[in-house]
């Protein structure tokens, strides 16, 4: 694969996840030319990760393809296109040289951001002032944020991990990034099923289990998700505060699970916010189901391009 001249060119957008890779092709104008996935080889190591990758970039490909943005889990740093820090849900995926092994393997030039960021840049909006913070409450807890109109990318590409947040209600426990007592151990999906199982002495496979004994009555269920949802609300309104924020969205699959959850996110959120923010509510996402890809796609239009024939250092 080359990389043409024109402006207008479609460009390669890549979602990787911990199961699934996600791939699109994007013309200049936003819409989705073509479309692939494949599960994630998560336990096969990095460079079966990157291989992953480059083969749906290629299923996706046309001529005339430009770029590749690469929408990642972990931290990522764009400046210098590696994971700079990660979880065991890639194995192996810390230090990856992100970038370089992607501009290797396509001959495309590559920019690069964690995935999280990248979905919430399909949030913004403009103008000076305009301030976001983006949760997605998921398997973990991630997280992004806006000043301005421009997304924080912060020393290492750390900017905007909300789920490493101290958080009270999370005291003593372990978070997946080595350290005790953050958000993401007590509001994440396995937080809050692993905090039912503790108080309940009841196994349950997933969160989605939790909030059906929930609906049926079980209050070590419900006092599960209210306090996950809480731990999350407080978190949420303490950024708003600090950042003066005129936007809060909250996605992922944890407030999919309904009315228990998101109820005692907002109470706790709006308890938070001092009097000018009080009319400040979290919302849900704006965009569909290809908001990553999409988001993936812009980073080639805003992030530094890693080009193939240099060893990592943008242009």
């Amino acid at each position: 694969m080359t990389a043409p001249t024109s402006a207008g060119a479609p460009v390669i957008g890549l979602d990787l996840g911990g199961t699934k890779v996600a791939a699109a092709l994007v013309a200049a104008d936003g819409t989705v030319l073509a479309r692939h996935s494949r599960p994630t080889p998560a336990t096969a190591g990095a460079e079966a990760v990157l291989d992953a990758l480059a083969q749906e970039a290629r299923a996706v490909w046309a001529p005339g393809a430009a770029a590749i943005g690469v929408a990642a889990a972990g931290v990522i740093d764009p400046a210098t296109g590696t994971v700079t820090s990660a979880t065991d849900t890639i194995r192996g995926w810390a230090g990856t040289a992100l970038a370089a092994g992607m501009a290797a393997r396509t001959g495309l030039p590559v920019a690069c951001d964690n995935d999280v960021r990248a979905t919430a840049a399909t949030e913004l909006t403009t103008g000076t002032g305009a301030t976001m913070v983006y949760a997605a409450i998921g398997t973990g807890v991630g997280g992004a944020v806006a000043v301005d109109g421009r997304m924080l990318h912060g020393a290492a590409g750390t900017a905007g991990h909300l789920g490493h947040l101290p958080s009270p209600e999370a005291d003593g426990l372990p978070c997946t990034c080595g350290a005790t007592g953050h958000l993401e151990a007590i509001a994440a999906g396995p937080g809050i099923t692993a905090h039912y199982t503790r108080t309940s002495g009841e196994p349950a496979d997933r969160l989605e289990t939790v909030a059906a004994r929930a609906a049926a009555g079980d209050p070590a269920a419900t006092a599960a998700i209210v306090l996950g949802a809480r731990a999350a609300g407080r978190a949420l309104g303490g950024l708003a505060n600090a950042l003066g924020a005129d936007r809060v969205v909250v996605g992922g699959g944890v407030p999919r699970i309904g009315a228990l959850y998101l109820d005692a996110l907002h109470t706790a959120f709006a308890a938070e916010l001092m009097p000018p923010l009080r009319t400040l509510r979290p919302v849900p996402p704006r965009a569909g189901p290809d908001a990553a890809v999409l988001g993936a796609a812009a980073l080639t239009r805003t992030l530094p391009l890693h080009h193939p024939e240099t060893t990592g250092a943008p242009r």
